[in-house]
């Protein structure tokens, strides 16, 4: 009976072996294409994709609906907030929503503060409506639904790059009829980043100069982060497809 359960043990122990090799060697091919991806333009055409393909010419928008970022302040919030009031200046008539979890009574929550933002760039506070009951996007725009009765008015949506297209598709589904967006998108840099190594002094001779190498020392990270937002921001727009909320 003991060889009988040793024998068995090993074999188990050999297929969990053989299954951890396996998953080594895909997460190590994985961890190769992430990289080799990093130094072309894909990860910066799946964001801009995700950003502008959902976009269509439409009417004047009659709202304007900020899709709350971060906490306030944050990278995010801020950047949503600032083309907000951009659009919010073109389309002077249009109300704007934000639409972002929060106590509306306490002045120094994350939604009263985008509130002031918004007051601080000149923006008439009796143009703003705040909607601080939806936890999700889906919930945010069942919430703006209730305070936009007519789904034929015209919205444009503020939002991030990587959330547009969720954001668009979701207000469509609930029957939002003209649904556009503004992607809130990075500034890049007006000067180049380059820089002589031995002029700045300093150690460590023997290392590689990087000065005149920004791709390396600024565009490779930043196309990693961009690999991880878009694989997240994919599986949400599944998973909000299988829920059938897009």
């Amino acid at each position: 009976m003991y060889k009988i359960n040793r024998t068995y043990i090993n074999s188990i122990l050999q297929v969990l072996l053989k299954l951890v090799k396996i998953i080594s060697i895909v997460a190590g091919i994985l961890a190769i294409l992430v990289i080799i991806i990093s130094f072309t333009t894909l990860p910066f055409k799946g964001i801009y994709w995700l950003g502008t393909s959902s976009l269509k010419a439409g009417p004047t928008p009659q709202y304007i609906v900020v899709m709350g970022g971060s906490a306030m302040p944050g990278k995010s919030g801020l950047i949503r907030l600032y083309y907000a009031a951009m659009v919010a200046d073109e389309f002077n008539e249009a109300e704007i929503i934000i639409a972002l979890p929060g106590d509306i009574k306490d002045t120094n929550s994350s939604i009263r503060l985008m509130q002031k933002e918004l007051e601080i760039r000149n923006i008439n506070p009796d143009r703003i409506i705040l909607e601080n009951e939806g936890k999700n996007t889906r919930d945010q725009a069942l919430e703006i639904q209730k305070i936009i009765l007519l789904k034929k008015s015209s919205i444009i949506i503020v939002t991030s790059p990587e959330h547009m297209r969720r954001s668009i598709l979701s207000f469509e589904k609930i029957g939002f009829e003209h649904v556009n967006g503004t992607p809130a998108f990075n500034a890049v840099h007006d000067f180049e980043l380059i820089f002589n190594d031995e002029e700045l002094g300093g150690k460590n001779r023997f290392l590689p100069e990087i000065g005149n190498n920004t791709q390396i020392r600024y565009q490779f990270w930043k196309h990693l982060e961009f690999e991880i937002i878009f694989i997240r921001e994919m599986m949400a727009l599944g998973y909000y497809n299988l829920k059938g909320w897009i």
